[in-house]
């Protein structure tokens, strides 16, 4: 009861990139309300509508990480200000906050968004109420955020309640001795410990009303025996037979109005905020690997000569792709609005939505065709998040296919929902295949699919070398059926751009164009990435190693040409050694760069020319005839070259690059670096890891990978 009368305001702040450090905190606001609570909502950004210097109730902060760990863009001037050297160590001595921070730990540099700002705070003064929490996509946000959500609730409880008894000890603090003896304290902790466990209780008994009081369909799934084992559309004991704790459901926000008028569509520049955009022609392209290679590796070359588009080797670029036009046309069909594909659709927030804060999505445009939203804005590729499974739960007409959405989307389901969906790349399309009485509304795919991102690509060449010319390299994604997903597709963006070049791939099955007998091509709208660290030594007498297996090798063609020509123009400078160590899974099929039509055999010509001082290959599919088999990965083979390595790094002071996969290779490079330095100083493995990161702290081990 004494709670009831406190305030319960706290204050929610959320730092996003892609929608996901929103979506949480908008969760959290959500569900503030059933708890009893007050959640004042706020992008980190708004910065006139909250002040950290003067708050007094407690702070939540959800936030996200992007690029090589940075925090988000909308935390820039956030992280700025709180960085100021001059703000002394009492700054937030007043704060009290809980911060959960989202990641991958594909990624080098794991949670370090929020690990920043918490790490910050700290240091200023601040306090946690709440233990932070650290979410990782790659297994899934779910499996902390929500049950760091649930302990959310307990945390501020004991917060009001800390002041409550603060508060009262003040009023009275003129009929207390100024000399306590230690008892009353005893007595105030045992009254105090009491109380948070009278609140545990009670927060148990409230979650159990509120499921409870949850619509739930109760059926018997009775499996047969044939079909004992959960699937997408099945479900088995114990879930088929549980009590569900579902999400609440969440608010539209949201109204469509169709017109049947003409018009254009905007242009794809006022969809990127991020700077200028290109559209370029594509000028040139080729296969790079086999016909039975396992994976199929293309090089493009873009025409950027009549732009202002520059790069340097190691940067990256964006590319703006669209959704995959048969998926478009069948969603289209399935959301029985076929015939207004090419009607302009107008957007608006309801005025009666219990939302707060509620705003028209920016990456939906004022004014476009329903094909254009769902072609170029939305990413209906993406993985249902559980609010989008609850809202659908809604739409679903059929009580067997209802149930299945609410488990599916439950605490008892995650591991289910984290089998079935996350882990086969199941999208809205299959979705709504899979349980065809769910019939969703546009709007609440406006409201829940998150904006189509544009893909960026590592920059395989030099505008020195080739002026006026980008190229980059990229495998063409394949996700192959499987039981959740009964059709195989190809990545969004790799398979839009391998149908566009199909032409120059395969001239004799294009129509040529009408002005020289050469297949018409496409074009696609670009936009910078620069990368700030991933370019070659400033002082072209350090050498430097490269480590770059698969498309990995991709950027390094591009330092590679560049080293080139700057050595043909500067005969007298000196330069350092170059190492690089490439990998593939076969030596006549993927080897990349190998032998390679119109450039014949580049790396051969960069080896035979001293650009490339050393080329270290392994193929981790060939089988040997040698006694002792041959190294498979790049970083078996880097072992081997241990003292060439502890060299360069540590007394010739040279650089160290890895691209490609994070997960099977980068991990494996670190910790073959890790065991050379081990070795070669003659100290323990953390002595070696230490030394490792005073390297990377330095910028001179340096990676450019994915997941």
């Amino acid at each position: 009861e004494m709670c009831c009368d406190l305030k319960r305001r706290f204050l929610l702040l959320y730092a996003t990139q892609k929608g996901q450090a929103k979506a949480i905190a908008e969760e959290i606001w959500q569900q503030a309300g059933v708890h009893g609570f007050e959640a004042d909502i706020h992008c980190i950004s708004e910065m006139d509508k909250y002040n950290l210097e003067t708050e007094k109730d407690p702070v939540v902060i959800v936030i996200s990480t992007t690029g090589t760990g940075d925090p988000p863009d909308t935390a820039r001037k956030f992280v700025k200000r709180i960085q100021d050297k001059t703000l002394p160590p009492d700054h937030f001595a007043h704060l009290q906050y809980g911060l959960l921070g989202l990641g991958d730990s594909e990624y080098t540099f794991f949670c370090n968004g929020g690990k920043t700002v918490d790490r910050l705070l700290q240091e200023l003064g601040a306090q946690h109420f709440y233990d932070t929490g650290l979410a990782d996509d790659c297994v899934g946000l779910e499996l902390v955020v929500d049950p760091w959500i649930d302990g959310l609730w307990l945390a501020l409880r004991e917060v009001f309640l800390l002041q409550k008894e603060k508060e009262d000890m003040s009023s009275n603090v003129d009929a207390v001795s100024s000399s306590l003896s230690a008892a009353p304290y005893n007595v105030h902790e045992l009254n105090l410990s009491s109380r948070v466990q009278n609140l545990k209780l009670e927060d148990e008994g409230a979650r159990s009303c509120d499921v409870l009081s949850q619509k739930l369909v109760d059926i018997n799934l009775v499996p047969s025996a044939r079909d004992t084992e959960p699937s997408l559309v099945h479900s088995v004991p114990p879930v088929s037979q549980s009590v569900l704790n579902i999400p609440a459901l969440p608010s539209e926000y949201l109204e469509v109005q169709f017109h049947d008028t003409h018009g254009e569509n905007p242009h794809l520049s006022s969809l990127i905020s991020e700077g200028a955009t290109f559209e370029v022609p594509i000028t040139n392209a080729v296969q790079l690997t086999r016909e039975d290679a396992l994976k199929t590796a293309l090089l493009l070359e873009l025409d950027i000569a009549g732009t202002v588009f520059d790069y340097h080797p190691g940067d990256a670029f964006c590319i703006i792709c669209p959704n995959n036009t048969n998926e478009v046309e069948e969603l289209l069909q399935i959301l029985g609005l076929s015939e207004k594909g090419e009607y302009f659709v107008c957007v608006k927030v309801k005025q009666d939505t219990k939302k707060k804060g509620a705003v028209r999505p920016q990456h939906i445009p004022e004014r476009s065709t329903l094909r254009f939203i769902l072609t170029w804005c939305l990413e209906i590729r993406a993985i249902p998040k559980k609010a989008f499974l609850r809202a659908l739960v809604e739409c679903t007409s059929d009580v067997g296919e209802k149930r299945r959405l609410q488990e599916l989307c439950s605490k008892q389901g995650a591991s289910e929902y984290t089998r079935f969906i996350r882990d086969c790349n199941v999208c809205l399309l299959d979705l709504l295949h899979a349980f065809p009485s769910c019939k969703p509304s546009l709007n609440l795919l406006i409201e829940h699919l998150p904006k189509l991102q544009a893909r960026y690509y590592s920059v395989s060449s030099s505008n020195l070398y080739q002026p006026g010319k980008l190229c980059f390299v990229f495998n063409i994604v394949e996700f192959p059926a499987c039981p959740a997903r009964p059709v195989s597709r190809k990545g969004v963006c790799t398979g839009w751009l391998a149908d566009l070049v199909a032409p120059l791939l395969h001239p004799k099955r294009s129509t040529p164009d009408t002005k020289g007998g050469r297949p018409a091509t496409g074009k696609v709208s670009i936009f910078a990435r620069p990368n700030n660290t991933f370019h070659l030594p400033a002082d072209p007498s350090v050498p430097f190693i490269m480590v770059g297996p698969g498309t990995g090798i991709s950027p390094f063609i591009g330092f590679l040409q560049h080293r080139q020509k700057l050595r043909e123009e500067h005969t007298d400078r000196e330069f350092g050694e170059t190492w690089l160590f490439f990998g593939c899974r076969h030596q006549d099929r993927d080897y990349l760069f190998k032998q390679v039509c119109y450039l014949t055999d580049e790396l051969r010509c960069f080896l035979e020319n001293g650009t490339l001082t050393h080329l270290k290959v392994c193929f981790s599919r060939d089988s040997s005839t040698t006694e002792v088999a041959p190294p498979k990965y790049v970083q078996d083979v880097i072992r081997l070259y241990a003292k060439d390595v502890a060299r360069v790094l540590l007394k010739e002071r040279g650089y160290f690059y890895v691209c490609g996969d994070k997960k099977h290779m980068a991990d494996g490079v670190s910790d073959a670096v890790v065991d050379i330095l081990r070795m070669e100083m003659e100290v323990d493995r953390l002595e070696a890891m230490k030394v490792l990161a005073t390297l990377r702290e330095a910028k001179r081990y340096l990676q450019d990978v994915w997941s």
